[in-house]
């Protein structure tokens, strides 16, 4: 008698698995459902950060050379100048 009160006591309270089941395969349904979604907006996400990181390299390239270009029209520019007479108001 002992025995039978005690399978029923365990068939009534479902172990802490048993009680996560149903939820881990509602999980499991909803990324089936919505893989495909996900994956095309992580696509998209890695484009955009992808297109910017290129954009901001591609910016710091252009500006380091239009440096060089006028860091070589003050060294033009110095050139002229060294090559003017000096007199009193321009030493």
């Amino acid at each position: 008698m002992a025995e039978k009160g005690a399978e029923e006591s365990a068939k009534a309270s479902p172990s802490s698995a048993e009680k996560l089941l149903p939820r881990h395969k509602q999980e499991l349904d909803y990324w089936k459902r919505n893989a495909a979604r996900l994956r095309t907006r992580n696509l998209g996400t890695g484009l955009l950060i992808g297109a910017f990181v290129v954009g901001m390299f591609s910016y710091t390239i252009v500006s380091v050379k239009q440096e060089r270009v006028l860091e070589e029209l003050d060294d033009e520019a110095r050139v002229h100048v060294m090559r003017v007479p000096r007199t009193g108001t321009n030493s």
